[in-house]
Order: C-alpha cells, then sequence, then structure tokens
C-alpha cells in the first residue's frame, strides 16, 4: 500500500505540483486546501492507511500552519513538514521547535521536496515503535500568534521592538530549555556578530519590564547566571493583571 501524505495547501497551483511529485514517486498524495478540512481527513482515515507524513502551508487562510500541527499532534504523532513562503528565522525556528521536523521555503524543488519527504520517513521508522501520546499541557498565558507577529500575555497585547519579539518568540517555543545568549545572537539577530551578549541582557531588561506591567508578580523569564536564559514552565494560568 502506498504511504498517504496530507498535503495542506491553498494555492491550487502549488498543491497540484506537489500532488503529482509525490504520485509520481509512489505515494498516495490526500489534499486539503483548509486546516479544517485537514483534520477532518486526519481525524476520519480509519478506513484507510493512516497519513504517513504531513506537508503543511504555513499561510492557510483559517487557522496558521503552527496551530494546525498542534493540533493534528493531538489525534496521533505523526511527522511534519512545514511548506512556507516566509524566509523569517524566527518562524522557522518556532516551526522546528514545536515539533515538525523539517522545513521548506517557497519556491521549492519538487524533486528536492519529495527527497525531504523521504527522509523523514526513514527517520521516523528507525525511531522507536512505542512512542507514548502527547501529554496534556495547562494553558499558557504566553499566546505567540505566528501570522501578526503578536504576543499576548495573559489576554494581553504586548508592545515589543523585532528583537523583543524574538527573544520572547525563540522561549516560547520551548519552555524550561536554557538559550545562552550566542544562542539567541544567532537566531534573533542572524548571526551579527556586531552585537554583543550585552545587547542580548538588554532586551531582556526591556523585555521583561513590559511583561511586569501586566503581572507584577509572575517571573516568566528565568536567568541562568553564566549560561542564559529560559521561559518558566510552572507560570499560573490566570493572574490578576495591572490596570
Amino acid at each position: 500500500m502506498k504511504p498517504r501524505i496530507l498535503v495542506v495547501e491553498d494555492e491550487p497551483g502549488i498543491a497540484d505540483t506537489i500532488r503529482y511529485a509525490l504520485a509520481s514517486d509512489g505515494f498516495e498524495p490526500v489534499w486539503c486546501a483548509t486546516a479544517l478540512a485537514a483534520l477532518d481527513a486526519f481525524a476520519s482515515d480509519a478506513d484507510a492507511a493512516p497519513i504517513a507524513l504531513a506537508i503543511l502551508d504555513v499561510g492557510l487562510p483559517d487557522l496558521n500552519g503552527f496551530e494546525l500541527f498542534k493540533r493534528l499532534q493531538r489525534i496521533r504523532e505523526t511527522p511534519a513538514l512545514f511548506l512556507t513562503a516566509r524566509g523569517d528565522e524566527i518562524d522557522r525556528v518556532v516551526g522546528l521547535e514545536l515539533g515538525a521536523d523539517d522545513y521548506v521555503t517557497k519556491p521549492f524543488s519538487p524533486r528536492e521536496l519529495v527527497a525531504r519527504v523521504r527522509t523523514v520517513l526513514r527517520r521516523w521508522q528507525r525511531a522507536p515503535l512505542d512512542r507514548s501520546p502527547p501529554q496534556p499541557q495547562p494553558p499558557s498565558p504566553l499566546d505567540l500568534d505566528v501570522e501578526r507577529r503578536r504576543i499576548r500575555y495573559y489576554g494581553r497585547a504586548l508592545d515589543l521592538s523585532r528583537y523583543e519579539y524574538g527573544i520572547l518568540a525563540t522561549l516560547i517555543a520551548r519552555p524550561g530549555r536554557v538559550y545562552t545568549r550566542d544562542e539567541l545572537l544567532d537566531r534573533v539577530w542572524d548571526g551579527d556578530r556586531d552585537s554583543y551578549d550585552r545587547t542580548v541582557d538588554a532586551h531582556v531588561k526591556t523585555l521583561r519590564a513590559k511583561l511586569k506591567a501586566v503581572a507584577a508578580d509572575v517571573e516568566p523569564i528565568v536567568t541562568h547566571r553564566g549560561t542564559g536564559y529560559a521561559l518558566a514552565e510552572d507560570l499560573p494560568p490566570t493572574v490578576e493583571t495591572a490596570d
């Protein structure tokens, strides 16, 4: 039986190219133009072989690809590859650190896309079969809206600079993961070596002030002295916010 590949892409021309490339290489593509249609197809494939891999466009008309990915994983853990026209480093960071297996930027070579699909599938076939189901996570007070490049904190939209947004978006992607100052410089400043460790510290300081203005008693950014910064893993889901 041919491996079934879910293709979620709202542009018919691009979708046709992907479907043809997959079918020519021995896959069975399942195309959906919206995230909600993809969720229905993914959840109702009991009468067919389960979806082996999902190719998700980030810029969908109903849900962005990152939110779709999270919802698919709640149904069944499945490898995924993000497809997007974006060239922003932060979007790539968020996608990969949410748990996606690869990231392809438009315009792309159909042959390269199929090769990446095969590579991801081989990697999953070598992995242990007893994958544990994802554990439910408590709601986070930090809501990252990648499409609008906006972050809400306890329901309030934060007024962030480009670099403050980049730092916080990076930390949100993996709570508890410690990022060194060099890593933040590479991810947020694109490796600009004219920027230094103290540049990161200065932006974290202003970012903390903006977070404090919303919830004075909460410390979402944890300093690991001599190392870097992390997002706290046990943030209270609700608090009394400042007026």
